[in-house]
């Protein structure tokens, strides 16, 4: 399991790279959810989402005969864009997996990144193992990797440092790369911080994890917040989302558009539906605030075609 000190190092590795994303509020949703909302705009940060934080990290502690390779990595879409981007920063050949169902914007992004795209059907891990084994390239896992998983809690640092008042902290849940960086950063910090994932109902992987007491795969996983439509749960992310994460929730597909019309309307931020997942739980009921200060993370830039307004 990474350590403080691994974070710290990759937050170091990160610094003059990727934006440090602002911390921006809502007196409206204050009023709306009975506490002070605290939004960390990933969505500004390279690429629109959080995910170059891990995978640039990654990238920059491989060997030179694994960057020599080549790296690949499987996504439905920001993962993808993230990996090319900072495979460019890095100077090393990209390829991303993809299923042909994948929102237009996203495989574009990631070809635009200069990646080679693979646009496949059918189960898209076995797919990226396929090619990856096929071409002898590096693998890159979007979310089950220690360097990915310590790359992202530099968000949990850069947090704690821009607000270190809150008391509880509101994390989008795929596959459990995002919010075991932050979990175990935050944690290691202020061990008193309340800790809590969103996911979708229809996508809820971790919390059957949770339940059966080991990481779970589900035969399928399709939301409107296609970033958390993960279905597995990472084997390295599963032990810290156990020891350091308070609880997670499911939210229903309704309540993800919902609060993406929401949040939209009250800080003009075109936020996807993953990340407006928090806002679902508190339109829910969930959660409740009652007069705590609590940061949500939020990172990815809204494709219109998913919302109906």
């Amino acid at each position: 399991m990474p350590t403080f000190e691994d974070i710290q190092q990759a937050a170091d590795q990160l610094e003059g790279r990727i934006h440090r994303t602002p911390v921006l509020t809502s007196s409206a949703l204050d009023e709306r959810f009975g506490g002070t909302i605290l939004l960390k705009a990933e969505l500004f940060q390279k690429t629109g989402s959080f995910k170059v934080r891990g995978l640039l990290t990654k990238l920059l502690r491989l060997s030179p005969e694994e960057r020599e390779r080549g790296v690949i990595t499987v996504s439905a879409g920001n993962a993808a864009g993230a990996l090319a981007w900072a495979a460019r920063d890095a100077g090393v050949p990209a390829t991303v997996v993809m299923a042909k169902t994948a929102v237009p914007a996203k495989i574009e992004a990631a070809r635009g990144y200069g990646a080679t795209v693979e646009l496949v059907e059918g189960d898209l891990m076995a797919q990226y193992e396929r090619i990856r084994d096929e071409r002898k390239l590096t693998g890159v896992h979007p979310f089950d990797d220690e360097d990915v998983i310590t790359g992202h809690g530099s968000l949990g640092l850069e947090l704690l440092a821009d607000r270190p008042d809150i008391d509880t902290v509101l994390v989008p849940v795929g596959g459990g790369g995002l919010i075991s960086g932050v979990a175990l950063a935050v944690k290691l910090v202020k061990p008193a911080i309340q800790v809590i994932g969103i996911e979708p109902e229809q996508a809820d992987v971790v919390s059957r994890s949770l339940a059966a007491g080991e990481p779970q795969k589900l035969p399928t996983a399709r939301s409107i917040a296609d970033g958390l439509a993960a279905p597995v749960c990472g084997t390295r992310n599963f032990p810290i989302i156990q020891q350091y994460v308070d609880s997670v929730v499911r939210v229903r597909e309704d309540a993800l558009l919902e609060a993406t019309q929401l949040v939209m309307s009250r800080t003009k931020l075109a936020l996807e539906p993953a990340a407006a997942a928090p806002f679902a739980a508190l339109l829910e009921g969930s959660i409740q605030l009652e007069g705590t200060t609590a940061s949500i993370v939020s990172g990815g830039n809204l494709d219109v075609s998913k919302l109906r307004l």
